[in-house]
């Protein structure tokens, strides 16, 4: 519309040019040269007006004549950029579909059609990783880190390499260095996190962590439980070391966090006791037993009050055990403190029925009761022979700490699995299968045991 408005207005400006000069003919002459030449005014123009379109169209041809070879350098150009994106795309289908020729031919064509080496490089390193070729895939990242657009990825790639060749150290260096590049970076800082804690550092773990919580990288709850499971293995550490205070306050410090973490409850209510609070140790170990039944917390219990009586242990284990009556641990704590107070009939009401999922702790149980009843041993010898796990019937395994990682058994909790190193891996349950058995403490968290307790923000026991 705007273009006809264009043209029309034109048209009526040139209609109204000849117009005027129809009204105003004139006369022209030119002497030139002994030629003479008489012409009207508007006869004048319309010469003028042609050679000038004429000389119009002779630049314009010899402007697209002067530039037809860098067009057709640019055209060259351009589809030698198409061919070359066709091959990079080709070569990512192909690193995708794990096969490493068609990657490594499309990453070569890549190479040569485009003057692009960071993405050439990206698709060579990841087709030499196809192949099996760790020493050449480092060579590409490691020249990537002399670009800064690419040096992130050059990172991520030698980062991923670390850990697949089983290299923390390096793999702890190459995160701190991603970490500086990108420090908002979820994956960055979750591995991170979980290298520092491998390697025992727990102080930079749990100021990693409070990064990755803020940045999303870890949901609240499960940032609460890595935490809770970093102070507890705070409290363990200075536990040993005999700092107790440290110890009672880190222990605190778990619970807040997590109040259904067994371990931490169960020291910091062993503390308490040791600290002469013992009514403040027994709350604390009945308000964790109440969220989760565990052994530990009813010696942590017993042990706050003090009783020595067996028939009043007995007591207050009834009154423990009336936050989970129903609880598996709840009866057997109760069948051996019955046991204890040699109260034959209330041990047996409580352990499981012979149709019932026994554990070998129960078979024990119930040959200690056989014999101390009615003194007979050889239905005594008949439980201990399930509780070896001998016959049809044997008993399955006694809890523990195993190891959901590795399946090892633990003899007592640790932050990390001294098997197989990952953080926060045991849980108290049966072993499923034959496991190796590893000690209570790897060494890598000891060996830190001055830098976690300079932990900032601890706070004062109660």
């Amino acid at each position: 519309m705007v273009r006809a408005l264009g043209y029309f207005i034109l048209l009526a400006a040139v209609m109204a040019a000849v117009a005027w000069f129809a009204d105003r003919p004139g006369e022209v002459t030119i002497v030139w040269q002994g030629w003479r030449i008489d012409a009207s005014v508007g006869m004048v123009v319309l010469a003028v007006g042609i050679v000038a379109a004429v000389a119009a169209a002779l630049h314009h041809l010899w402007w697209r004549i002067r530039r037809l070879p860098r067009g057709w350098a640019r055209r060259r150009h351009d589809l030698r950029r198409r061919r070359g994106y066709l091959a990079l795309t080709q070569g990512m289908v192909a690193v995708a579909a794990g096969d490493p020729d068609e990657a490594q031919r499309q990453a070569r064509r890549a190479d040569v059609l485009l003057s692009e080496p960071p993405l050439t490089m990206l698709l060579s390193a990841q087709a030499a990783q196809l192949m099996g070729d760790d020493n050449a895939a480092n060579r590409y990242f490691t020249a990537m880190l002399e670009r800064p657009e690419t040096a992130f990825l050059g990172l991520r790639g030698l980062l991923m390499g670390a850990m697949r060749r089983g290299d923390r150290k390096a793999a702890l260096d190459l995160a701190r260095r991603a970490r500086l590049l990108r420090p908002r970076t979820p994956w960055v800082l979750t591995t991170l996190f979980e290298l520092e804690t491998t390697a025992g550092e727990l102080a930079a773990a749990e100021l990693t962590l409070g990064d990755a919580i803020d940045n999303g990288a870890f949901a609240a709850a499960a940032g609460r439980r890595k935490r809770a499971v970093l102070l507890a293995e705070k409290s363990r550490v200075d536990d040993a070391a005999g700092r107790a205070a440290e110890a009672l306050a880190a222990a605190k410090q778990a619970v807040a966090a997590d109040p259904t973490l067994v371990p931490a409850a169960a020291r910091w209510s062993r503390l308490l006791a040791a600290s002469g609070r013992a009514r403040r140790a027994a709350k604390v170990a009945e308000a964790a037993y109440a969220l989760s039944p565990h052994p530990d917390l009813v010696q942590a219990f017993l042990g706050a009050r003090g009783e020595t009586d067996p028939v009043l242990r007995y007591q207050r284990v009834e009154g423990l055990s009336r936050s989970a009556p129903d609880h598996p641990e709840s009866r057997f704590a109760l069948a051996e403190a019955a046991l204890a107070a040699r109260l034959w009939g209330e041990a047996r009401r409580h352990l499981p029925t012979l149709n019932g999922h026994l554990e070998a702790r129960h078979c024990r149980l119930m040959a200690q009761v056989e014999e101390g009843e009615h003194a007979n041993r050889e239905a005594a010898s008949l439980w201990l022979a399930r509780a070896a796990g001998g016959g049809a019937d044997g008993a399955a395994p006694d809890p523990t700490w195993v190891c959901g990682n590795c399946g090892a058994v633990a003899a007592s909790w640790t932050a990390l699995c001294g098997h197989c190193g990952n953080f926060d891996t045991l849980a108290w349950r049966e072993p499923g299968w034959i496991a190796p058995k590893v000690g209570a403490a790897p060494p890598p968290l000891l060996a830190t045991a001055t830098a976690i307790a300079a932990t900032p923000g601890s706070e004062p026991a109660a």
